[in-house]
């Protein structure tokens, strides 16, 4: 019974997927703050990120801000994900329960690549003087249920992207929906994420002294200038996902997940995600695949395991960890905190 299910669950996510091949330009590397792409939580990476539909921790803050509307105390979330190159990803995130008003949330995103050399022509090892990269993002969020099986929720959030002395920044929007359908317990779930103002770098770096007519003499020659750069979107995102939770005995459970993406900068892709959690969720064993039907992908397979330890006084603590297979690049791990209060 349960491959049946499943089956018909792949089926459905597939469907979503027919418009692949009509979709010839791909627009890869066409849109700002891509950090925005970058999964949060060692638990819904290790899951592939199919983890719309399953969003019930603090880290639905970022996949889907319904998810939200299923806590019920207070939930702080701290995620660290390591990249290529000595990138990484930090994530700080905090739920706040409001009873009949809804739950609020708050978060921030912050991507470093650390301190580089500047470089010029002539001094191709270095002038001696050092620059550095980030990117943030902070966030407000608000769910609550509208009726007892649909739940919606919002984030509004400020985006700011640094490159030595430039800057760019934009305002971003998420919405998501959940809905526990009466279809043998699926839950069915839809979110659209940065969609928002357009970015544009500018700063310091871009000043310039410039000749407004160089064939003209006697006029001045050294006008204070910027170089006018593109605007580009942000990463659009559109994700529609179902999942099942299966109860093994009384203590056990296996929860399996399919999400379809449709982004703006890319073609359409399915990650497909399962999680086994043993004695009431104090062990969690995950897995799932990234990218499927993306031609050219980097990303694959993704692993990872978490324990829920409830002996605390105040605290619940939850501990995960995750790891994802990368193609060329150095593969990714990340780890993640959660304390429920």
């Amino acid at each position: 019974m349960i491959h049946k299910r499943f089956l018909i669950m792949i089926v459905l996510a597939a469907a979503l997927l027919q418009p692949v091949e009509a979709q010839q330009v791909t627009k890869t590397g066409t849109t700002a703050a891509k950090f925005l792409s970058i999964g949060i939580g060692p638990r819904a990476n290790s899951m592939g990120g199919a983890y719309s539909s399953v969003a019930n921790d603090a880290s639905a803050l970022y996949w889907n801000p319904a998810g939200i509307a299923n806590i019920n105390y207070f939930q702080s979330i701290f995620t660290y994900t390591k990249l290529f190159a000595d990138i990484n990803v930090n994530f700080v995130g905090l739920v706040i329960p409001a009873g009949d008003i809804g739950n609020f949330g708050l978060s921030v995103t912050a991507l470093n690549i650390g301190d580089m050399d500047v470089t010029t022509e002539y001094y191709p090892e270095g002038t001696g003087e050092k620059f550095s990269a980030d990117s943030y993002a902070f966030a407000l969020s608000y769910a609550r249920y509208i009726t007892e099986e649909f739940a919606v929720g919002f984030n509004v959030k400020y985006i700011r992207e640094n490159i030595f002395n430039s800057s760019a920044n934009g305002i971003g929007f998420d919405v998501g929906t959940i809905f526990k359908t009466p279809f043998y317990g699926i839950r069915f779930a839809s979110s659209i994420s940065n969609y928002g103002s357009k970015m544009q770098m500018s700063g310091q770096d871009l000043l310039i002294r410039h000749d407004p007519d160089p064939q003209r003499y006697g006029n001045n020659a050294t006008l204070d200038a910027n170089y006018a750069t593109d605007q580009f979107e942000l990463p659009l995102r559109l994700q529609v996902g179902i999942s099942r939770d299966f109860q093994i005995m009384d203590q056990h459970r296996l929860t399996i997940a399919i999400d379809a993406t449709h982004p703006n900068d890319n073609n359409q892709w399915v990650n497909v995600g399962g999680e086994f959690s043993l004695f009431n969720d104090l062990v969690s064993l995950r897995g799932g695949y990234k990218t499927l039907f993306l031609k050219d992908t980097q990303e694959g397979l993704t692993v990872g395991a978490g324990l829920k330890y409830d002996g605390l006084v105040f605290f619940t603590l939850v501990v995960d960890y995750s790891y994802q297979q990368m193609k060329y690049l150095d593969h990714m791990h990340s780890f993640g905190l959660i304390l429920s209060f």
